[in-house]
């Protein structure tokens, strides 16, 4: 396992931000950010052994600063929306920014994904990697109380990378952490992610209105272009849809227990993606609000569809939905989540 650092610039208040390079090897390699904790470059080798960087991202810290579509980054204190940008504890409301025409979005305008986070190299016996660190303080995007929080991006010796979350704080607040990175598992986001074959063992989606705000209902896919229970790629039915897949599936497992969450494969490079996770659910969305308007690493204009997310997370509006498992995190607690990248090749 190799880890090496370089300077990545400076923010606009002379804060240095550091790019860590994690290899292990053996064809897996991360390029890290201090900035959002972001990952900004993930390479392994297609079936004919070339290795691809299958996820976007920039060469620059000013285009991730000025950034609007959240790539790479880490995601909180809320991922996905909150419906009117607001939610009551104890009989107390509390407004947060709406980012999102009249909803709060991943967290507000700068959240995780925009601040310098701290940074150190852990070894430990699941594997090594980088630990960053951000103190979100009371009243930051209108969230209450002091937050901890700690994202770890692991390499092991089996060629995983694997993303652990910790959280902590001094007064109730929602907590709902993940990763926003696009993936392309061509390497090339010029060629869009239709033809990527994509398996969800799930039937169940989160219903959700047409600003997708959950109703608080969790509706059967099964026979929909919704349902990707049997692998089928991603641009087959997408045409049934208004726009894009931007959709919540309810995963077919306990919450807090470790289970797959997704698989996906493209079948030119032969590369495969596991996704497996503690989160009760995971985010499926196409990449259909890239416009061309960003260019991404050697000026590639990230059009429409040049990479989907996958995100792991409980679900949106949960501190306005009784029905849905509880985000919120009290002192004395601790927030934990697991998620891994296993990679491999189909076929």
């Amino acid at each position: 396992m190799e880890i090496r650092e370089q300077p990545f610039g400076k923010t606009a208040h002379g804060k240095q931000v550091l790019l860590h390079t994690l290899s292990n090897g053996r064809g897996l390699k991360a390029g890290l950010i201090d900035f959002g904790a972001s990952l900004c470059s993930l390479q392994w080798p297609d079936r004919k052994g070339q290795s691809r960087d299958i996820v976007l991202g920039f060469d620059s810290l000013d285009q991730y600063v000025q950034d609007q579509f959240f790539i790479g980054g880490t995601i909180g204190r809320f991922a996905n929306r909150i419906a009117k940008g607001r939610f009551s504890l104890d009989g107390k409301e509390y407004r947060l920014a709406a980012n999102n025409g009249p909803n709060h979005l991943h967290g507000g305008v700068k959240a995780f994904h925009k601040v310098v986070w701290t940074s150190e190299t852990v070894n430990q016996a699941e594997g090594s990697g980088i630990r960053f660190k951000y103190l979100s303080r009371d009243g930051e995007e209108g969230y209450p109380g002091n937050l901890a929080v700690e994202v770890t991006y692991l390499f092991t010796r089996e060629g995983e990378m694997v993303l652990l979350y910790e959280a902590v704080t001094d007064q109730t607040t929602p907590v709902n952490l993940t990763n926003h990175s696009y993936f392309n598992l061509t390497g090339d986001p010029a060629r869009p992610v239709l033809n990527h074959m994509l398996h969800i063992p799930s039937t169940r989606i989160v219903e959700v209105d047409d600003q997708l705000i959950p109703t608080g209902n969790m509706i059967s896919a099964e026979g929909t272009a919704k349902d990707f229970s049997n692998p089928a790629a991603i641009g087959s039915r997408i045409g049934e849809l208004p726009s894009g897949y931007d959709l919540c599936y309810v995963l077919d497992k306990n919450e807090g227990v470790l289970g797959l969450a997704a698989r996906i494969w493209e079948p030119e490079t032969g590369i495969q993606m596991e996704i497996w996770t503690t989160e009760p659910g995971i985010q499926f969305y196409s990449g259909h609000f890239l416009d061309g308007t960003e260019k991404g690493k050697q000026d590639v204009a990230y059009e429409k569809y040049a990479g989907l997310c996958l995100e792991t997370q409980h679900f949106a509006d949960s501190p306005n939905q009784a029905k849905f498992p509880s985000t919120l995190l009290e002192p004395g607690q601790k927030y934990t989540q697991k998620t891994i990248y296993k990679f491999g090749w189909a076929g």
